[in-house]
């Protein structure tokens, strides 16, 4: 698949969010690792455009995350189930998942793994990093509660400006 740069000014990059889920990527060429995510925000904040991820610190994805200054957010095709699966269920402390699902890896500003396999890729620069706190769940906490837990640790926030964004689909200049 062939992906090709998107004006962000005028650009709808991201319908995808909601519907199918994605992959974040953070790392270099040397060493990197990716994940399932099915959180993720796309909008302008700062008057910029921004994406915000969500990790938990016991993911592995995590340390690549705070030793980085960039990731990616890359949709894969509906076709590619097996890949979310796998990307979303193991390890890659126990397994190179990229080379398990035969992805191929492409590079973005600073460096930033994505996959040329995408339907639409964002490449984000942080900007703005806090963890999620229990003490702030307002009045929908028992819609919010249930996620942690025996789940998992909170969720660090991660909001990048999106720096660079790709998609399968040619826009418009």
């Amino acid at each position: 698949m062939e992906l090709h740069p998107v004006d962000l000014k005028t650009g709808i990059i991201l319908p995808a969010f909601g519907v199918q889920n994605a992959l974040l990527t953070a790392g270099s060429r040397e060493s990197c690792n990716t994940m399932t995510i099915g959180w993720c925000q796309a909008g302008r904040l700062w008057n910029l455009p921004v994406c915000t991820v969500y990790v938990r610190p016991e993911r592995y994805t995590y340390q690549f995350m705070e030793e980085r200054d960039y990731f990616t957010v890359s949709v894969l095709p509906e076709s590619e189930k097996k890949t979310m699966a796998l990307c979303g269920s193991r390890s890659g402390r126990d397994l190179d998942k990229i080379k398990e699902c035969g992805l191929t890896v492409r590079y973005g500003a600073g460096d930033t793994p994505y996959f040329a396999e995408a339907e639409a890729v964002l490449v984000c620069r942080k900007l703005y990093v806090q963890d999620m706190d229990p003490a702030c769940a307002a009045a929908g906490e028992e819609k919010i509660l249930p996620y942690y837990g025996e789940k998992g640790g909170w969720h660090r926030i991660y909001t990048g400006e999106i720096v660079e964004a790709y998609s399968a689909r040619p826009y418009a200049k």
